[in-house]
């Protein structure tokens, strides 16, 4: 199914130029040489006869289409067992959140964020997992009450966040949260995100509702839109005829989130590669968290969080849209891919 999926993505974008290209031409020879030169016989059927490139056209996207209803029909291995995907409560009777904040360079937002979240109901735990910061990040993040994980060497973002869900799970918390350490995220979300633990393994935030993003945030068009596209591909990806709406996505890239211990437990070991701490995914560790949870059948939903401008100097202002365009394509590879 994975390499159907590909073989199925692939031709989309060949199909899509193809048609595309074909549109292009009968317009062009319109405005040029009249409709003449497009419309040669007397009714549709004998324009599509006489149109060699548009029988071929028609014909791939037929097959096409027919292959994605046998894809979707064929979709057994996700999310088939109307027992798990239907409303089941599970109440949590007394939540312990345990919050995860990779951190490198965040003095000027790192003490606002933990005593943010600190006092916020139900966090027990904020564990700050430090990516070897040459700022005061480390002193202020542990005066304000986190549990300061260091590490010597600066290994990425990625590496940080799976480090910091395995020290989670030796703390007594029943939900492991993770967050951004720039300010970008509101602790009071978590009191709308807890309560769908009830019914789900992991609450992903979205950040693609505008009328609840600080105009100034890192969100730029081209990023706002190629995350609703590569939310849409990994619908296609899971997506089966006979559970329409199981998978809902609109945001791949949002780290912001909270996931039930024994859910995060079952797939924390795939997080990284075998017999190494190297985290799968790299960039896109939301993204694989994200595909991971589906496939290993964890309940999964979004909710509409605050996003803010950052607090400080963004460690990839200035990169611009060719930062963003790498970003998404390597995005695009783990989905077509994975």
């Amino acid at each position: 199914m994975k390499k159907f999926f590909f073989v199925l993505a692939m031709t989309f974008g060949i199909l899509l130029i193809a048609n595309i290209a074909w549109i292009g031409v009968n317009i062009y020879m319109f405005l040029i040489h009249g409709i003449e030169s497009v419309v040669t016989g007397e009714t549709l059927i004998e324009n599509i006869y006489l149109s060699l490139y548009l029988r071929w056209i028609l014909l791939c996207d037929g097959i096409w289409i027919v292959a994605c209803l046998c894809f979707g029909l064929g979709r057994k291995s996700y999310k088939t067992d109307p027992k798990l995907h239907y409303l089941q409560y599970s109440h949590i009777a007394d939540p312990k959140i345990c919050l995860i904040i990779p951190t490198f360079n965040e003095e000027s937002s790192i003490e606002q964020v933990v005593k943010n979240f600190i006092n916020q109901k139900f966090v027990n735990n904020v564990i700050v997992i430090d990516n070897n910061s040459s700022d005061k990040t480390i002193e202020i993040a542990e005066k304000a009450g986190a549990k300061i994980i260091t590490k010597s060497e600066n290994r990425g973002y990625s590496h940080s966040l799976v480090l910091g869900f395995k020290e989670a799970l030796k703390t007594d918390c029943n939900i492991v949260a993770a967050t951004e350490a720039d300010g970008t995220f509101n602790a009071y979300d978590l009191d709308k995100m807890v309560p769908y633990l009830d019914n789900c393994d992991m609450i992903i935030g979205t950040r693609q509702n505008q009328v609840i993003t600080e105009k100034g945030n890192q969100n730029s068009e081209i990023f706002v839109w190629g995350n609703y596209f590569l939310a849409k591909l990994i619908q296609i990806k899971y997506f089966n005829l006979r559970h329409v709406g199981i998978v809902n996505l609109t945001d791949v890239g949002c780290v912001y989130r909270v996931i039930k211990r024994e859910g995060l437990e079952k797939i924390v070991e795939k997080l990284t590669y075998p017999k190494t701490d190297e985290p799968v995914g790299g960039v896109g560790i939301g993204l694989y968290l994200t595909m991971l949870g589906i496939e290993n059948d964890l309940k999964t939903i979004e909710v509409p969080v605050t996003f803010n401008k950052r607090i400080g100097q963004s460690k990839i202002s200035g990169l611009g849209t060719g930062h963003a365009i790498k970003v998404g394509l390597s995005f695009l590879w783990i989905i077509l891919t994975r």
